[in-house]
């Protein structure tokens, strides 16, 4: 079964919006936002930290278990144009689980 993790630079709202539409898509089996554990070169010790050019978009991630291949290409394409329109960016990260 493929599991995704798409990682959202956007505001609240665009990641509810593309949450909403993965849960909407047929044969999505499972979305939830995770904790995202990465560091995001937030160092709090810098000079300019808290600084308003230091605030950007919002990072969130998405973990998405699709029922197959199939599933896991129409999620990603609605998940582009859906990116698209709402002016963010995305990525995604792609395991194979059987």
């Amino acid at each position: 079964m493929p599991q995704m993790r798409i990682r959202i630079t956007g505001s609240e709202d665009a990641a509810r919006a593309i949450g909403n539409l993965l849960t909407s898509l047929q044969g999505v089996e499972h979305v939830e936002e995770i904790s995202d554990l990465m560091p995001h070169m937030d160092d709090p010790d810098s000079s300019s930290a808290g600084l308003p050019d230091d605030e950007g978009p919002g990072m969130h991630l998405l973990e998405v278990e699709a029922g197959n291949d199939n599933t896991a290409t129409k999620v990603r394409e609605a998940v582009e144009a859906l990116a698209f329109d709402l002016d963010v960016m995305v990525e995604f990260e792609s395991r194979e689980y059987e």
